[in-house]
């Protein structure tokens, strides 16, 4: 008789899974009432260190060509797909019926096709040529913005969470997201996937643990440069006026949005993180 291997859940940052930097954990159940595992409950110190990676990874990220960047996330997708079974049973997990965790997986292996489709279109889209009283030539190109935090609603734990990651990282940007804490199990096994895939570590790192304690530390740290959150009122507050000492931008969705919702495919919300830049050029230079 063997004795069964129980999986230790772990957080994926920097390329890497790691306990919380407290020890600190909280136990999942699941919907039978049975318990799971115990999750690591994050800090504001994870939090920091996840910063620190991202930036690492950022530079890399953002000097890759779009082309790229659209194979990696269809890598992603593949990957996805491949283990859609596994990731429809840990989304079930937290309760949700079979046949709408597949359908969750479903979406959002669609959501990821079509966000890598527009990686190298979007500059087209958000760009321009200006027309100019002078001989120059006169462009506006978009950059990446640099780290993005990410607090992920409550539901739709996979579809939600990728929605809100992937027109960051389109872009250029890196990443540090906090998963959903009542259903954090379908960002365990993300992260997996994103170890074996050729996404660079450090540009998407997933945390776990209590929104309330790690929040003020997203709306306040330098180095972040935007927020992309879901948030009650009192959190849209705190998130606002944190991130105003820093000049951070601040997208906020609406918490009971429908995640399935096409309007979530559009290429501008990937303009919510990138930055203009006016070019001029001589023209016959």
């Amino acid at each position: 008789m063997s004795l069964k291997i129980t999986k230790t859940p772990k957080c994926y940052v920097g390329g890497a899974f790691i306990r919380s930097e407290s020890g600190r954990v909280y136990e999942i159940h699941r919907s039978s009432g049975e318990f799971h595992a115990n999750i690591p409950r994050c800090t504001r110190k994870d939090v920091r260190n996840a910063v620190e990676a991202a930036a690492k990874a950022g530079a890399g990220w953002a000097k890759r060509t779009p082309y790229n960047r659209a194979q990696i996330l269809y890598r992603l997708a593949e990957m996805l797909e491949a283990r859609a079974p596994e990731m429809t049973a840990a989304i079930a997990l937290h309760g949700t019926a079979p046949d709408a965790a597949a359908k969750e997986v479903r979406a959002t292996i669609d959501r990821i096709v079509h966000f890598a489709g527009w990686a190298d279109k979007y500059e087209q889209v958000l760009g321009s040529v200006n027309p100019v009283a002078s001989p120059h030539f006169n462009f506006t190109v978009t950059e990446p913005m640099g780290i993005v935090g990410i607090l992920a609603p409550e539901n739709a734990p996979l579809l939600a969470l990728m929605t809100l990651i992937l027109p960051a990282i389109t872009a250029g940007n890196s990443v540090v997201a906090l998963a959903s804490h009542a259903a954090p199990y379908p960002s365990i096994l993300l992260g997996e996937m994103l170890a074996t895939s050729d996404l660079p570590g450090g540009v998407v790192n997933l945390l776990t643990g209590e929104r309330k304690e790690m929040l003020p530390t997203f709306a306040t740290h330098e180095h972040l440069r935007a927020v992309a959150a879901t948030a009650t009122k009192d959190e849209a507050t705190a998130l606002q006026q944190g991130a105003a000492e820093s000049v951070k931008r601040v997208i906020l969705h609406d918490p009971k949005s429908d995640w399935f919702s096409s309007s979530h495919d559009s290429p501008y919300a990937i303009r919510d993180f990138t930055e203009a830049k006016t070019v001029w050029h001589p023209i016959g230079a």
